[in-house]
Formats: structure tokens, C-alpha cells, sequence
């Protein structure tokens, strides 16, 4: 039998609180739980052939991170570097290549057959590489680590001003099925105001590319909440977006993090800045929706009949991609076994990751053996993120495959943020499946967080941007 939430009868629920009186909805983008700030140097750390003993090998996710940009962008916080020169691009392939070499080494030691699912490269901006360099990453990714790129989905990370044709065409002759292109706004004011140079020409230019290149899945990256953003101005954005008829757009709320270009520049108030964003979110929302996308989380949007849908293999495959099994490669890229995810060093301070990058480039190869930066995942750990990965999602978190995966109940392990969810009206059970409300939806960046652990906080709290 379906189990469901047993709600407060309307005569004993307490009233829904006006969104004033609550939290800032724009609190942090959970794209992965913990957050790598919550990572820690392990002293000895484990062998990466012991990690990966006793995982599945056939379901796997490669990511591959490449820290190199043309420019950064006022609100970026990624682990990037901007104006790589060629030496330096060069050998961060050399020390990528003997990475996976350590890493297939492990991943062998375990006896099985290897099979990748899914690729993403990622940054940082991939297409920074040039038509050779990335040839000799896909290299890298199909010889040494055994992903075969024309079977598995896989996504790449451009921008207007990489996304050159000789690129582009290796990407489409290597298999990419996704390429997903960081515009922002079509706006010139606007994209100067994000402290992103860009001029629309150039943006339109490189989708002609990318739609001439044929890759089956496009995606367009919107952000809104830029100073002097309405919702006139960010229709024309949506607009000249749509024209190119994408499978899929992101809009992505602006956030302005320390020690990112916008840091000492954002001129709103806190409470007009959210706002406007929660004003330009319910414009684009409801903008895309009657355009014939549907919202599959707060940020995307994916266009009905069209490629746009996750690629799976069966729900146990998809199941184990969500909770392990993800090899990342490359300076910045995170790693999923099990009980353990592990990375290597990260900061967001320019001079900083410059000087990661240039360690990770003189790492011995042996060094590559053992996980460096790490957080040890434990029950409770793994039922959070299991939540955070359904909760925010169009589908919802189903009850009964909760109790199931877990063996108990997610009423009992997170009743004060259940109770929380249902005071402000943000959830609603149907059929014993919780799903986030419209509103809900809205104040995704604010719900993720209340789920995570009291550990995950402090260590988040407590780094340093070294």
C-alpha cells in the first residue's frame, strides 16, 4: 500500500506565512550534496582501489573538469582560470592522462567489466581547449578510461566565444548529445552589468554554429536578478532564446558570492534584490510554460517532444548514477563511491586557484592512488542526499521507494522540515509522493539547505578559501 504524509487537518494547520516573513528564497544552488567546501585533506588517504571495491562498475558517470576560461564572468565562483596559456593547457592534459591512468589502473584492480552511462565535461569551460586539445581529451576518456563516448549521454559546457566550428565539430564527431552554452542575456547592458563582455552578435553567431553542428540536445543558460533587469527587458532574452527552439533553458538566479567580480558592486537591497528575482523567475516560468516547455526543477525548463529527456538504462542504473559511481577526472572534479566522496584541492580566490592548478599539474602520479580531499558519507549523509536529489525535482520524493532504499521513514528521519514545508503551503503529497508546490518550487535554493546535516554546515561554515 502507498504510504502517504499524514497532513495537519485544515482546522489544526498552522496559517501560511507571507513570504516577507520568511528566509531569503536564494540561499544556495544544491547541484551536489555535500558541497565541496564541506571536503577535508585526508592524511594517508584511502587507496583508490579499495574505494572502488564492492561498486557497481557497470553504470558509471565520467566527469571530466577542465579549470579554464576566456574571461570570468562577475558572478562566477567556479574553480576556473582564465588565459591558459598553451604550456599550460598542454601539460594539464599530461597530468589528466596520467590520472586516469592511475584511475583505470584501480578501477580494473576490481575484476569487472567497466561500462560509463553518462559523460559531462565540465569547468570552467571546456571548449577553452582547442579542436586538438579537446580531441586528445576525448582521447583520454575513450582509450585510457574506457568510455565509449558515441554510447553513453553526454554533455558539454560551452560559451559564445569557444564554441567555434573546428570545435564543434569534433564534439559532434566524437558523440556529444548535449551542448549546453552560457549566454545569460541577449542584452549587452546587461550582459556588462553581469560583468560578462559579450555582445549578442557573438551569442547568435554561436548558436547558428551550434544548431549547424546538429547535436541533439541545445541548452541555453539565462540568468535573472542583473541590476536594472525587468520583466520587458528579460522577455527579450526569453525571447531571442526561444527563436532558436532549444530542447532545453536554464535560468539561473543571480547570485553574488565573495571574492567574485560583483562582490563589492551589486547595488540592490537584499529584500528588493530577492524581490526582483522571485518577480523575473515568475515571469520566466510562466513565460516558458506557455511556450510548450515543462519545469523539471527550478532552473530547468525542457521542451515537450523533443530529446531533452534523461537517458537511463532501467531504475536501478539510474538509481545507483544518483548515489555513486561518479570518476571525475581532472583538477576540481569530484569522485562518488559509496562511503566516500573525494576530490582534489579547491578555492575560489584567483590567485589561489592558480596555484592549485599549477600543483595538480607536479602531482606524482602515485599521488593519484589514494583520495586527497574528502567527506566520508554515512547513512544519514546518503538519506540526505537522496532527498535532495528527488525533493527538488518535478517528480518528487516517493515515499514508499524511500522506506524501501532506507528502511525507514522520511516523516520520522525530517519531521521538523516536513513540518516547516507544509506551515508555508512549499509541499503537497499525492499519492504518497512529496512534491514541492509552485511556490515551493520558487524557494528551491532555500528548501535544499534546511536538509542538510548539522556536520555538512559546520564544515562549510569553518573553510577557507586558502
Amino acid at each position: 500500500m502507498t504510504k502517504s504524509v499524514m497532513l495537519p487537518s485544515p482546522s489544526i494547520r498552522p496559517p501560511a506565512r507571507p513570504a516577507a516573513e520568511a528566509e531569503t528564497p536564494y540561499q544556495q544552488y544544491v547541484y551536489a550534496y555535500p558541497h565541496q567546501k564541506a571536503y577535508r585533506l585526508l592524511d594517508n588517504g584511502p587507496l583508490l582501489s579499495d574505494l572502488w571495491s564492492g561498486e557497481r562498475l557497470d553504470a558509471l558517470s565520467l566527469y571530466v573538469h577542465i579549470p579554464f576560461c576566456e574571461m570570468r564572468c562577475g558572478f562566477c565562483n567556479l574553480f576556473t582560470r582564465t588565459g591558459a596559456p598553451e604550456d599550460v593547457t598542454h601539460a594539464f592534459l599530461d597530468t589528466l592522462e596520467r590520472q586516469a591512468q592511475v584511475t583505470r589502473q584501480a578501477l580494473d584492480a576490481q575484476g569487472k567489466p567497466l561500462r560509463f552511462t553518462l559523460a559531462a565535461f565540465g569547468g570552467g569551460t571546456p571548449t577553452y581547449l582547442t579542436a586538438d586539445e579537446l580531441t586528445r581529451l576525448c582521447d583520454i576518456s575513450e582509450h585510457i578510461m574506457g568510455a565509449d563516448l558515441q554510447a553513453a549521454s553526454w554533455s558539454v559546457e560551452t560559451s559564445p566565444a569557444t564554441a567555434t566550428a573546428d570545435r564543434l565539430a569534433v564534439l559532434a564527431e566524437r558523440g556529444a548529445t548535449r551542448l549546453s552554452i552560457g549566454v545569460q542575456s541577449f542584452i549587452d547592458e546587461e550582459a556588462r552589468a553581469a560583468v560578462r563582455p559579450q555582445k549578442r552578435e557573438e551569442a547568435e553567431a554561436a548558436l547558428a554554429r551550434l544548431r549547424d553542428a546538429e547535436f541533439p540536445i541545445l541548452n541555453i543558460d539565462l540568468i535573472y536578478g542583473i541590476d536594472g533587469q525587468t520583466e520587458r527587458t528579460f522577455k527579450v532574452s526569453l525571447d531571442a532564446a526561444l527563436a532558436w527552439e532549444p530542447e532545453e533553458i536554464y535560468l539561473y538566479p543571480l547570485y553574488v558570492r565573495p571574492l567574485t567580480g560583483l562582490s563589492s558592486r551589486h547595488a540592490a537591497t537584499p529584500d528588493e534584490w530577492d524581490d526582483q528575482r522571485l518577480r523575473l523567475y515568475r515571469y520566466g516560468r510562466d513565460h516558458l510554460l506557455s511556450a510548450g516547455y515543462e519545469q523539471t526543477s527550478m532552473r530547468v525548463f525542457r521542451r515537450i517532444g523533443t530529446a531533452a529527456v534523461e537517458d537511463t538504462d532501467g531504475s536501478s542504473i539510474s538509481e545507483y548514477n544518483q548515489q555513486a559511481g561518479m570518476v571525475g577526472l581532472g583538477v576540481g572534479a569530484r569522485s562518488f563511491t559509496t562511503d566516500l566522496h573525494y576530490t582534489t584541492d579547491y578555492a575560489v580566490a584567483v590567485p589561489e586557484v592558480r596555484r592549485i592548478i599549477d600543483d595538480y599539474i607536479a602531482t606524482p602520479s602515485d599521488r593519484f592512488r589514494r583520495a586527497q580531499w574528502a567527506f566520508r558519507m554515512n547513512g544519514d549523509e546518503r538519506r540526505r542526499m537522496y532527498v535532495l536529489q528527488h525533493l527538488l525535482e518535478s517528480t518528487g520524493l516517493d515515499l514508499g521507494h524511500y522506506e524501501r532504499q532506507f528502511g525507514t521513514r522520511f516523516e520520522t528521519d525530517f519531521a521538523p522540515q516536513l513540518d516547516t514545508l507544509l506551515e508555508h503551503n512549499w509541499l503537497r503529497d499525492v499519492g504518497g509522493t512529496l512534491l514541492l508546490t509552485l511556490e515551493g518550487m520558487a524557494r528551491a535554493d532555500a528548501i535544499g539547505p534546511r536538509f542538510f546535516s548539522a556536520t555538512v554546515r559546520e564544515k562549510m561554515r569553518t573553510y577557507q578559501d586558502r
